[in-house]
């Protein structure tokens, strides 16, 4: 198929009405726009792995804890050699 025998016209989007029951008044425009544009890691868990912690503050202390172990277990092998 070449590109441009796509077809057109009847694909346009539609456009989504408000429904009445949407209050935005009390809204802060932008209130997130700066977390969002610092960006966001996410990372998977498989679920035996999510089970043991609780929330994103527990994940983030032991993997806080593992890398200091890691970088103690690096200082004691570089000064073996």
């Amino acid at each position: 198929m070449k590109l441009g025998a796509m077809k057109k016209g009847k694909d346009t989007p539609k456009v989504a009405e408000m429904r009445a029951e949407y209050d935005f008044s009390a809204g802060e425009r932008g209130k997130y726009a700066k977390r969002f544009a610092e960006g966001t890691n996410i990372i998977i868990l498989d679920p035996d792995v999510a089970e043991l912690f609780p929330d994103s503050k527990t994940v983030n202390e032991v993997l806080r804890a593992l890398s200091k172990i890691a970088d103690r277990q690096r200082k004691i092998a570089s000064r073996s050699k």
